[in-house]
């Protein structure tokens, strides 16, 4: 079953994949107006547009560069270079660790890097400025940033050695697992903590879109919690207080415009504000 589920995404088409994108933000869209966390008052449309631009911006850095991922996962897999061909594992075993080190190389690892470079920050802080955080905010991301994601991916594929098959299923639970996390839905606080001790939760990743420090700098897991757990960047918040967007960037109109989006990355860098709260 596992080598057929690889084979499948080893040659996934490109309908599947979008299926997987639009259908993950329909079905968490719907379901954000029947359990929402936050009542937002706002036009819900009109707030997707700019994230709607660059989950399309995402879409084609990520289809024009596809074919880097895969020479090198051809390579890696043909010369049997990087950790899952340390040992002669079984193929679930080498699915799972390599999906285990796409999620912290590729994902974790250039999370954090981005949080603690000023240049990078300030291009990651369009996803961060996102007042009205739900599910299209996942894909949110500039175009630098897709690029810098991308890097950390190719350079993720010659660390574990996972062929394309392995790259394209973890590339999809990435797309439901963030959708998932970012959409506005309430999941009792006993369940989501339940969920938050392996996986992300949507609980744990909003905390992560506080708009103060420290918790902008905490929870930076994808689809696992584990990494934050053990790199001691894992940290519970009381939902019911967060707000999002950046405290030095709190033009929430200029935050909704794809134009001043853009240019975001290139404004003065400005120290966000280190508040130590009593529920950290």
């Amino acid at each position: 079953m596992v080598e057929a589920i690889i084979n499948y995404f080893d040659s996934i088409p490109s309908l599947h994949r979008a299926v997987i994108l639009v259908g993950g933000i329909t079905f968490f869209w719907i379901l954000e107006g029947s359990i929402p966390l936050f009542r937002f008052n706002y036009n819900k449309l009109k707030h997707a547009i700019p994230n709607f631009f660059f989950t399309f911006t995402t879409i084609l850095i990520n289809f024009s560069l596809a074919f880097l991922l895969l020479k090198s996962s051809d390579w890696v897999s043909n010369n049997y270079f990087g950790l899952i061909h340390l040992y002669d594992f079984p193929l679930w075993i080498k699915v799972i660790l390599g999906i285990l080190l796409l999620d912290l190389v590729g994902a974790y690892l250039a999370h954090y890097v981005e949080h603690n470079v000023k240049p990078l920050w300030m291009i990651h802080l369009v996803h961060h400025s996102d007042h009205k955080v739900d599910t299209t905010t996942a894909n949110r991301h500039h175009p630098l940033e897709s690029l810098i994601r991308f890097s950390f991916t190719l350079f993720g594929v010659f660390v574990s050695g996972v062929p394309i098959g392995v790259v394209m299923l973890y590339q999809s639970l990435s797309i439901i697992s963030t959708q998932f996390t970012h959409a506005n839905i309430r999941l009792s606080k006993r369940f989501d903590k339940f969920i938050s001790y392996i996986f992300v939760s949507p609980d744990m990743h909003k905390i992560h879109h506080h708009f103060r420090l420290p918790y902008t700098d905490k929870n930076y897991g994808n689809i696992f919690s584990i990494w934050d757990r053990i790199f001691g960047t894992f940290v519970y918040y009381d939902r019911e207080k967060i707000k999002y967007g950046v405290d030095v960037f709190p033009d929430e109109s200029k935050n909704s415009n794809i134009k001043d989006l853009l240019s975001q990355p290139f404004q003065k860098y400005q120290k966000p504000t280190i508040v130590e709260e009593k529920d950290v």
